[in-house]
C-alpha cells in the first residue's frame, strides 16, 4: 500500500498541533499549511490524499480553498472542520461536492479517526478505478490493434483466395478445352476429376454421372490397373478400347504432387489407325 498522506490546513497552531498527535498514531505522513495558499504550494509538490481544512482563515476562506482543490486535484478528498455555527456558510459547497464532509468543533476523537480512515479508503478507491480503468483502455486498444491485423490478414487471405478461386477457373476453362482426356481417379477409387474430352471418350452418350463414379465402372481394367514405375510414367502405352477407340494413355501418381493420393490418367485419342503395332490387342 502506498503512503497515505493527509494535509491540515488551519491557521491556529494550537488545532493543528492537536490533530496531528490524534492522527499520527494512525500512520499517516501528515503536513501542514497555515493556510489555502501555503496548501496549494503542498498540493504542487506532494501527492496528497486527504485535506482536513479549518473554514475561517485569512486571506482564503476553507471554501474557497477547497473549491480550489477541487478543480485541481479533484481525486482528493476534501473535509472541512469548523464550528457548528457556520454550517450554512460551506453547505452550498457540500452541495456542488467541492467538500465531502463536514466536521465540527470540538471533534469527538473516535470519529474524527474513523472518517479520516473512511476518506482515505474513498481515495484509493477513486485511484484503484483510475488504475483499472487505464487498463481497460489498454486493453481495449490493444484488442483494437489485433482487431486491424486480423482484419488486414482477413483481406489479405481473401485477397489470396480470389486469385486462386481465378486460376482454378482458368485452370478448369483448360482442362475443358483440352485435346486430351483427363481423369483424376481418388484413394477411394472414384473418380474426381474428369474433363469434356474424357466424357466424350468414355460416355459418349451421357448416360453417367461420371464425377464420384467408381473408376472399375468407367475406365477399362489395363487402363485402371496400370502401376507406374515412377511418379510420372514417361513410356506411352498405345491400347483399343472395346468400342474400337485407340488411344495412347500414361499415368501420374500424385502422392508427391499434393496432399491428396490418387493417380491422374491421361488418355490422348489417335486419330490414325496406322500408329497401333500388330501385337496390340482389343480391350
Amino acid at each position: 500500500m502506498t503512503e497515505r498522506t493527509l494535509l491540515l490546513v488551519d491557521d491556529d497552531e494550537n488545532v493543528a498541533a492537536s490533530l496531528m498527535r490524534l492522527l499520527r498514531r494512525d500512520g499517516y505522513k501528515i503536513l501542514r499549511a497555515n493556510g489555502g495558499a501555503e496548501g496549494l504550494e503542498m498540493l504542487a509538490s506532494n501527492e496528497i490524499g486527504v485535506i482536513i481544512s479549518d473554514q475561517r482563515m485569512p486571506g482564503m476562506t476553507g471554501v474557497e480553498f477547497l473549491s480550489r482543490v477541487k478543480e485541481d486535484y479533484p481525486d482528493t478528498i476534501r473535509i472541512v472542520l469548523s464550528g457548528y455555527t457556520e454550517l450554512n456558510s460551506v453547505t452550498d459547497a457540500i452541495n456542488r461536492g467541492a467538500i465531502y464532509k463536514f466536521l465540527t468543533k470540538p471533534w469527538d476523537d473516535n470519529l474524527l479517526r474513523v472518517n479520516v480512515e473512511e476518506a482515505f479508503l474513498r481515495y484509493e478507491m477513486k485511484l484503484e478505478n483510475i488504475r483499472l480503468g487505464k487498463e481497460v483502455q489498454t486493453a481495449n486498444d490493444e484488442l483494437l490493434r489485433i482487431n486491424r491485423v486480423l482484419e488486414q490478414r482477413v483481406e489479405e487471405k481473401t485477397h489470396e483466395a480470389m486469385l486462386k478461386l481465378d486460376a482454378l477457373l482458368v485452370s478448369q476453362e483448360i482442362l475443358e478445352h483440352l485435346p486430351v482426356a483427363i481423369i483424376g481417379v481418388g484413394e477411394d477409387g472414384l473418380i474426381a476429376v474428369a474433363n469434356n474430352m474424357a466424357r466424350q471418350i468414355f460416355d459418349a452418350e451421357g448416360n453417367q454421372p461420371f464425377l464420384g463414379e467408381a473408376a472399375t465402372d468407367v475406365l477399362p481394367p489395363k487402363i485402371l490397373n496400370f502401376v507406374p514405375t515412377e511418379e510420372f510414367e514417361p513410356m506411352v502405352k498405345k491400347l483399343r478400347l472395346a468400342n474400337g477407340q485407340e488411344i495412347n494413355f500414361w499415368s501420374i501418381n500424385v502422392v508427391k504432387l499434393s496432399q491428396s493420393k490418387g493417380k491422374v490418367f491421361v488418355i490422348d485419342p489417335v486419330t490414325n489407325s496406322d500408329h497401333l503395332q500388330p501385337d496390340q490387342r482389343e480391350l
